[in-house]
């Protein structure tokens, strides 16, 4: 299809959205937006000091690019986030995006750039959303070329395969000698989350910060996905336990 921007309402919402999941409502920009500033506040106190921070984000934003919406995301917040710890100063961010679908977004958006290495663990894009990115044979291009890495996995996935992605992932961004982490924390790797096929249990994702915490960079984890409702804090505050305790 060309890209040629219709006058008309409908035909810019195709235009802009690369799915139908990206309603927009009379509240949609506030929380976009909200969702963007907390990232940024999350941003400012490792910018100030901290070791690490936590932004509960609503809504997600990884698989928002710079010029599309869709997946329940408007704003990609960890792409903001990382490009403000950039503009004010770090040289080198490494993204690791752990949700159980693909970072398309925040892939697109550093997918030409070496100031950026993103990474990403996810169900295999064959059959998975969004399905048109996250092969492992994307690797970045021109400046960015070796500068992103794919870690599709099949449905069924546990712990012990989704593990050894991980080590894969930290070794790159050691590798990299990022001066900051941001991480894309998403929990529908969760066992019984009901849209997603990874067999991660509440344990693992403490022993899913501890890895991240010996990376020993400052880190902002940004919340993503996570269906499961009962289970969402319990997960998300195991990553945020496991990293803790494996600073101290």
């Amino acid at each position: 299809m060309r890209r040629v921007l219709p006058t008309s309402l409908h035909g810019q919402l195709g235009y802009y959205s690369f799915d139908g999941g990206a309603p927009i409502t009379a509240g949609t920009w506030q929380a976009a937006y909200s969702a963007a500033q907390v990232a940024l506040t999350a941003q400012q106190a490792i910018q100030a000091g901290a070791p690490s921070a936590f932004a509960l984000c609503r809504p997600p934003g990884h698989h928002a690019a710079s010029d599309l919406m869709g997946g329940y995301c408007y704003l990609n917040n960890a792409a903001i986030a990382a490009q403000a710890f950039l503009d004010q100063g770090y040289k080198k961010v490494a993204i690791l995006d752990v949700d159980y679908h693909h970072g398309n977004g925040t892939q697109s958006i550093f997918y030409e750039r070496s100031d950026v290495l993103f990474t990403s663990i996810h169900g295999h894009p064959e059959a998975e959303f969004p399905f048109f990115l996250g092969y492992a044979d994307e690797l970045g291009d021109g400046a960015g070329e070796g500068f992103n890495f794919n870690y599709p996995l099949p449905a069924g996935s546990d712990w012990d395969t989704w593990s050894a992605a991980l080590e894969q992932a930290c070794q790159a961004i050691e590798g990299y000698g990022a001066d900051v982490i941001v991480v894309s924390l998403g929990v529908d790797t969760f066992k019984d989350d009901p849209i997603s096929q990874f067999k991660l249990d509440s344990p693992d994702y403490l022993a899913m910060g501890a890895r991240i915490a010996r990376l020993g960079r400052p880190t902002l984890f940004v919340m993503e996905g996570g269906y499961a409702v009962e289970e969402i804090g319990i997960n998300a505050v195991n990553v945020l336990e496991g990293f803790e305790g494996a600073v101290e």
